[in-house]
């Protein structure tokens, strides 16, 4: 992850979890697309603590790059974070890293790393009504300061 910028904050999240079962291959590794998943867990935990329970409905992703550096196996703890790298006026980037905890004598390694692409929509999601629009000014206010220094951010009605 990189530094926050000069005298700024950066919002971030955490999400610990193993590997389970249903997130193999029949050889006991991790699927490439679990990846998406772990992902947006530490996302949903980052959001949660901001405030913004009704994120999701309005960000979808338009962008997804990740490099895949090491294997996580089958009962594997892994660690995954995620950082806000830039919040625009209706886009932000979020950077992210997977990482297999150290076990069975296998050193903690990161397994993937990458960024992708959240866009702000408003309007009808059902169908073609949906349009990009600025974030609202309290979802800005909750990304840009840590958790304890904002109250709760309105929900997006």
């Amino acid at each position: 992850m990189t530094a926050a910028p000069a005298g700024g904050y950066r919002a971030s999240g955490t999400h610990h979890t193993r590997v389970e079962w249903i997130d193999t291959d029949a050889a006991g590794i991790y699927h490439n697309s679990t990846a998406v998943r772990f992902v947006e867990a530490a996302e949903a935990t980052m959001m949660a603590e901001h405030g913004l329970h009704d994120y999701f409905p309005h960000a979808p992703r338009v962008r997804y790059e990740v490099d895949f550096e090491s294997p996580l196996r089958f009962g594997q703890p892994i660690t995954t974070s995620v950082e806000i790298e830039h919040l625009g006026t209706a886009s932000m980037r979020i950077q992210f890293e997977i990482w297999g905890e150290a076990t069975d004598g296998r050193p903690r390694r990161r397994a993937a790393s990458g960024s992708y692409t959240t866009v702000h929509i408003s309007g009808d999601h059902s169908g073609d009504g949906a349009t990009s629009s600025p974030w609202p000014t309290e979802w800005v206010t909750a990304l840009t300061r840590p958790p304890r220094q904002h109250q709760s951010a309105s929900r997006q009605e």
